[in-house]
């Protein structure tokens, strides 16, 4: 099968979610022998129209991220790549109307991902709805994002729940790393709220434990000068950006996983921790699915205000220490991009491409 992803700006050009999300999906379908294409402003050097990596091939539709010319241009270029499943990012949202009118031309299906960034407040609400009603399918990572996409004139039957994956595989056979009992792992910017987690560290001085704080961003300087003004610097260990194979032996040592994060469409690092045996304490917040995972966990739970999230820190202690969770295997990379598969198929066998 060939799809051709849509995404004006890449994990090439930016260090987004959407953008991790995407690569990872068509590095995947790639890996399984399907043919892969990533329609995108270019990246890479020279005046080459195309670019092949890692199994992708990279198709150039503008030079710069100007996206009035990115949409413009983008139905010519998918006409030439003559994909059998036109997969797009809703950024920007009138991408995915162009992309629907290359899908109309050759007749093929249209998938869009919505994710529906806080900032994306701002953009006027008429191309929003446009991009909602527009594909065939509307993927969205949780039921919190589908939420908005329903809100923005998606049909309920259009949209399905794809959650994001990790590497279940490798965290069965990855080792432990006993570092840390309370682990926070995220990127470390203006969503992170990374100070909940420490003011519940503040409130557990009297108790015995190590902390890491893995995540790297703007964030982290106030961070680091808010352990010290609260005098757990000496217990909290922040280790910067890890890949997440880097993680998982951490995360495997670790008790507990604080989560507070205002706005997270998926909460991938939660998951991992909850795959890797940790007792997940998520804090919750409105524009944040992280408690969708916690829910009917009963080793895990919801709070709201870091005087909870102590409490359940102290509560944990009562809670076996395990390893791996295999409640958790329905996420495994294979098993997501299963459903990814599944979809497609049945949108093209609908088209009477099969």
């Amino acid at each position: 099968m060939h799809v051709a992803f849509v995404t004006m700006t890449t994990a090439h050009h930016v260090d987004h979610w959407y953008a991790r999300r995407t690569r990872a999906v068509a590095e995947r379908l790639a890996s399984r022998g399907h043919e892969v294409s990533v329609v995108c402003t270019q990246w890479w050097g020279g005046d080459h129209a195309a670019f092949d990596f890692d199994g992708v091939s990279y198709r150039r539709v503008t030079t710069d991220r100007s996206p009035s010319t990115f949409v413009a241009k983008l139905p010519f270029v998918l006409n030439g790549v003559r994909p059998e499943v036109i997969h797009v990012a809703t950024d920007p949202a009138l991408a995915v109307p162009a992309a629907k009118a290359a899908g109309r031309l050759r007749r093929v299906p249209v998938v869009a991902e919505w994710w529906d960034p806080p900032e994306r407040g701002a953009e006027r609400s008429w191309r929003r709805h446009w991009a909602a009603r527009s594909p065939n399918t509307l993927l969205v990572p949780s039921e919190t994002v589908a939420t908005t996409a329903r809100e923005c004139g998606a049909a309920a039957d259009a949209v399905e729940v794809l959650p994001d994956s990790v590497d279940v595989a490798g965290i069965r056979d990855a080792p432990v790393d006993d570092r840390a009992d309370l682990v926070y792992a995220r990127r470390l910017d203006e969503h992170a709220n990374v100070e909940e987690f420490l003011l519940a560290l503040a409130e557990l001085r009297g108790w015995e434990w190590r902390a890491a704080i893995i995540g790297d961003g703007p964030a982290r300087a106030d961070a680091e000068r808010m352990a010290s003004d609260l005098r757990i610097d000496d217990r909290v260990e922040f280790l910067g950006d890890l890949a997440p194979a880097e993680q998982v032996p951490i995360l495997k040592g670790a008790h507990v996983f604080a989560q507070t994060a205002t706005w997270e469409p998926f909460a991938t690092d939660l998951l991992r921790a909850l795959a890797c045996g940790c007792v997940g304490v998520v804090e919750y917040q409105a524009d944040s699915a992280a408690h969708e995972l916690v829910e009917a966990d009963p080793r895990s739970s919801l709070v709201t205000s870091p005087q909870e999230l102590a409490e359940e820190i102290v509560a944990a202690t009562e809670t076996e220490r395990w390893t791996v969770n295999e409640d958790y295997a329905a996420y495994d990379h294979d098993a997501v991009l299963d459903r990814y598969v599944d979809r497609y198929r049945e949108l093209v066998t609908d088209y009477g491409l099969f």
